[in-house]
């Protein structure tokens, strides 16, 4: 019976030899582990964190200017209609909306005979035909309305589809309301970037 040949000497063979205690690997101790978490965390936040802007974005140069609605279809008919008036500057909007109403829904202090204005200031962005405006409540000179102020307050958000009738008419379908707005344009500005 003839040995079979071996190509690996056998000092090697006890130094490399396969068992489950041949190889230590070094270990991390739990108190190691808990130093490297905040090391960790911080590069998560790092990682996550993106800059604001210093400047206001372009925006969309065709909206660029202040925009009014004059009337609502069947406004006559209507119990309760609201008309908009909208500025678009760079990529921030400030909006008036023009309530007027049959019905006394509240204190006169607020309802002023049945006519109110509110205000809403943010930015908008536009992907295709669809804008979505996205802000705050605000009062008439652009500051934060709290709580205890008349009607609505807090987060405005609203989606519209355009259609653009000309230069200098177009027309916002709410996705939350069947009046479309149809606005015409009262004063073409051009955006110049502000910081912010």
């Amino acid at each position: 019976m003839t040995k079979a040949l071996s190509l690996m000497p056998s000092a090697f063979k006890k130094a490399f030899r396969l068992s489950p205690f041949a190889f230590h690997l070094p270990t991390f101790s739990l108190k190691n582990t808990f130093r490297l978490l905040p090391f960790a965390f911080c590069l998560i936040m790092v990682a996550s964190c993106t800059r604001n802007p210093d400047m206001q974005e372009p925006g969309d140069s065709k909206l660029q200017g202040e925009w009014k609605q004059d009337s609502v279809p069947a406004q006559k008919s209507l119990v309760t209609y609201s008309l908009y008036d909208i500025k678009f500057s760079c990529d921030s909007f400030l909006l008036k909306i023009s309530t007027v109403s049959k019905v006394n829904y509240g204190a006169d202090t607020c309802m002023s005979k049945g006519h109110w204005d509110e205000y809403i200031r943010g930015t908008y962005s536009q992907r295709q035909d669809t804008l979505h405006i996205k802000g705050q409540f605000c009062n008439a000179d652009g500051s934060y309305k709290n709580e205890q102020g008349c009607f609505r307050f807090g987060d405005y958000e609203e989606y519209f589809k355009v259609h653009r009738k000309g230069d200098s008419l177009i027309r916002f379908v709410s996705t939350s309301n069947v009046i479309p707005i149809n606005a015409h344009l009262i004063k073409r500005t051009s955006c110049i970037p502000k910081p912010l």
